[in-house]
């Protein structure tokens, strides 16, 4: 990693949730923060059980609510309202007619999903982190946080655990065209909890199960707990912050 201005301090350690982090000040009067980080990843495949075959989603609620072990303590915090993922009774209602009795949860997920990828337009500049997820739902409208927080807030309505998940999507160009440098952007999705499987990934913002080209940064309950960058600025005057991601296999 490449700070400038270099930082006085600086300390690498993990979050509540068990993603790594870096904490570091910079106590020299600057203009200009820059920060590059260069690493290579592995990508794993995750889970793909068939849908069908999970089990029906109200058992996951009664499962959870019973149980003492402490793996499934840890799943279930997944359960419940986060700062972000708070709705009136929008989310429900909306999530509902996915999850009639008995369906299997993945099954269900997957018919959530594929709803929210037909009837929200992905619209950048009309939401921020702040939306509130009913005001998505009622203007049919949004990024990739805004429908992860929405398929979230919804299966969690139903008890489903599911959690957030920051990253990076490797972009493929068109057929005889270059890979542009810097248009891979920063992307969020979401991971449901299947018992006997794990977590596995849907991403709302293209209708599919997460796969090589999703690069995981971070997960955490929403938005707010993985944020690539935070902190506090000591001063004034107008500040504007630039992005750039490049996502490409090692081989390039």
């Amino acid at each position: 990693m490449i700070i400038e201005p270099p930082p006085t301090i600086i300390k690498e350690s993990r979050d509540y949730f068990g993603n790594p982090t870096t904490y570091l000040t910079i106590e020299e009067p600057h203009r200009e923060l820059s920060i590059i980080a260069r690493c290579t990843v592995e990508v794993e495949s995750q889970p793909d059980p068939a849908p069908a075959s999970t089990p029906a989603w109200e058992s996951i609620a009664a499962m959870l609510k019973s149980s003492t072990e402490r793996e499934l303590l840890d799943v279930y915090q997944f359960a419940f309202d986060s700062p972000f993922t708070q709705s009136g009774n929008d989310a429900a209602v909306y999530a509902e007619s996915s999850f009639p009795r008995g369906r299997p949860v993945l099954e269900g997920a997957i018919d959530l999903m594929n709803r929210i990828y037909t009837e929200f337009e992905y619209e950048g500049g009309v939401t921020d982190v702040y939306t509130p997820v009913d005001t998505v739902i009622a203007e049919r409208h949004g990024v990739c946080q805004d429908f992860a927080h929405l398929q979230i807030a919804g299966l969690r309505s139903l008890g489903i655990p599911s959690r957030y998940v920051s990253g990076y999507l490797q972009t493929i160009p068109p057929a005889g065209q270059e890979r542009l440098v810097g248009a891979d952007a920063s992307h969020a999705w979401l991971s449901l909890w299947v018992p006997e499987t794990g977590w596995v990934d849907l991403d709302p913002t293209n209708n599919l199960l997460p796969g090589a080209q999703h690069i995981t940064l971070a997960w955490g309950r929403d938005y707010g707990d993985v944020s690539p960058i935070n902190g506090l600025v000591v001063g004034g005057g107008d500040q504007a912050m630039q992005v750039a991601v490049d996502v490409a296999p090692v081989t390039e």
